[in-house]
């Protein structure tokens, strides 16, 4: 039992391996490895198990997804990947944007995060409202990446240490300030500061906060906290299983 991936031709492994190289190269130049990890989750993030709609085909450089309210700014990001895109016609938006948030984390210190190229691209953007939200707690998580995405809650918790990455910003969310120190450092200390408690210049959002109330999703943030290896294998994992929400079919 295991997934079914589209059969590529030699050409386009190659083009993807070069679109690769260039989305890390676009990606140390602009230090932009927070934006495209963002860009990446919003782009799978959207996938609904139960119309298998949304997910990660590339739908992201419709206008009418960009304007969605939780995509605010991630309209720099696709005019950023487009003269990629447009190098490697073979390579769809899908797979361009899904790279582009693997590689955000392997340049900045994460792990390295398996890749199966190979997405269609997608024409119809997906219904606004699918993504979650910074101002709700462990229900609308549970809501969002278990109900709709099929997700776990490993993955939940995993997928939130990204927020290692970055910072947040007025216009987007109503928060301001990164969650850790060094947000340009793909590392565990989004669980060890959010362990630690509130800290001046550091931000924790209620969906952070609600990692630590929650029975089912705390122990799992004081393991990250404690074994940033264990963190980096499940992040792998989650990002893995993001990447590829309505892509390929189980062999049963």
């Amino acid at each position: 039992m295991g997934k079914i991936y589209p059969s590529l031709t030699f050409e386009h492994k190659e083009a993807v391996d070069q679109a690769k190289s260039a989305l890390r190269a676009l990606i140390t130049e602009k230090q932009c490895a927070p934006l495209m990890l963002r860009f990446a989750f919003h782009s799978a993030a959207t996938f609904d198990v139960k119309t298998t709609t949304g997910g990660p085909f590339g739908t992201m450089r419709h206008k009418a997804e960009q304007n969605h309210g939780a995509n605010v700014g991630l309209d720099v990001a696709v005019e950023m990947l487009e003269p990629i895109k447009q190098q490697f016609p073979l390579v769809s938006y899908g797979d361009i944007y899904m790279m582009a948030g693997i590689v955000a984390v392997e340049s900045t210190g994460g792990p390295e995060i398996t890749f199966h190229p190979g997405r269609p691209d997608m024409d119809a953007p997906p219904e606004e409202g699918r993504l979650p939200l910074p101002n709700f707690g462990h229900e609308q998580l549970r809501n969002v990446f278990v109900n709709t995405m099929g997700l776990t809650d490993q993955d939940i918790v995993a997928l939130s240490g990204g927020h290692t990455l970055g910072s947040t910003h007025k216009d987007r969310s109503g928060f301001d300030g990164p969650w850790t120190s060094n947000p340009m450092v793909f590392d565990n200390s989004y669980f060890t500061e959010l362990l630690a408690g509130e800290k001046v210049g550091l931000v924790q959002l209620p969906s952070d906060k609600a990692l630590l109330a929650d029975p089912g999703f705390r122990p799992l943030v004081e393991k990250f906290a404690a074994d940033q290896q264990a963190f980096f294998q499940a992040f792998a994992e989650s990002f893995l299983k993001l990447s590829e929400l309505g892509f390929a079919d189980f062999n049963n």
